[in-house]
């Protein structure tokens, strides 16, 4: 058996979760396709994927071996085309994550935009709105809305975000505009946290910091349904700045409490480091830093400090 060959079975296979759609995108036939994953797990001696009538799923030394054999097979993919001369038409795969939102209403454009410039490229784009772990899920790009902690990712910080509380016009009418933190007492609060629980807003001002914790009437942690809650006129909401730049500007949203904003969250595009960048990881890593940098979505927000 062909290692190589077996090994972009495997990954056909986990791709496509089923022996059948692998064998038509590798032009095989399913059993062959089959056959080449059962001795690829005899000469490893390990399962590779569950099988049921229904799905296939990888194990857990599936996953493992599925981003070894990706790596493997691409730096594979990049030698053939230095030594064929075409290293400068950038190919192969590359992957990258952002938080949900931010995926649909910045990056999308960004990354379309990269694909028509690079037609050889695939990207993969996971939107979650939870810390991905670039080495175990195999993801090559990030962007980050948070503070970095010391790793071995290499980053670039190209802005930065604020955090804004808002509400309707509608109710802000009915209910009163608070003008302090402690005012939001009397008032309906809307509470999205991610994919953590909601704990508290800070507040600053004059070098003075104050917490509260706001008794949430609707809990989420969707930032779409906090903001369709916030502009049906239900409650004040918290967000960060850029997912509610659009409902703000038409007016269907207010701004409040900009005195007492928080300090800015910083936005950085990052890259794991595994010894040298590969050709199409660097451009798009530098594509999205140049984009992205003095972006409307993440340069400070009017109002904010």
């Amino acid at each position: 058996m062909d290692r190589l060959h077996a090994m972009a079975t495997f990954v056909a296979v986990a791709e496509e979760a089923g022996f059948a759609p692998a064998a038509r995108r590798l032009g095989l036939s399913p059993p062959s396709v089959t056959r080449a994953v059962a001795e690829l797990e005899e000469r490893l001696n390990a399962r590779l994927f569950h099988r049921t009538t229904r799905r296939v799923q990888l194990t857990s030394a599936g996953e493992r071996y599925l981003s070894d054999c990706r790596r493997i097979l691409q730096e594979i993919e990049d030698a053939d085309s230095a030594a064929a001369g075409v290293h400068g038409r950038l190919q192969g795969r590359v992957t990258i994550t952002s938080s949900v939102l931010f995926g649909r209403l910045v990056l999308g454009p960004m990354l379309l935009e990269f694909l028509r410039r690079h037609p050889l490229l695939t990207v993969t784009s996971l939107q979650v709105d939870r810390v991905v772990n670039l080495m175990e899920e195999d993801i090559d790009v990030a962007v980050r809305i948070a503070e970095l902690p010391d790793s071995s990712l290499s980053a670039r910080r190209v802005g930065s975000i604020g955090r804004v509380l808002c509400a309707s016009p509608a109710y802000l009418e009915e209910h009163g505009r608070p003008a302090t933190p402690e005012e939001l007492a009397a008032h309906a609060t809307i509470g999205f946290a991610g994919s953590a629980p909601l704990s508290e807003w800070t507040f600053h001002r004059n070098g003075a910091r104050k917490t509260l914790r706001p008794r949430a009437r609707l809990q989420v942690n969707n930032a779409d349904l906090a903001i369709a809650a916030a502009k049906d006129g239900f409650g004040i909401t918290r967000v960060l700045s850029y997912m509610v730049a659009r409902e703000v500007e038409a007016g269907a949203l207010e701004i409040i409490l900009e005195d007492y904003a928080p300090p800015l969250v910083p936005v950085h595009v990052v890259h794991r480091e595994t010894g040298q960048t590969s050709a199409r990881v660097r451009a798009l890593f530098d594509f999205l830093a140049e984009r992205l940098n003095g972006h409307p979505a993440v340069r400070q927000p009017a109002g904010t400090r």
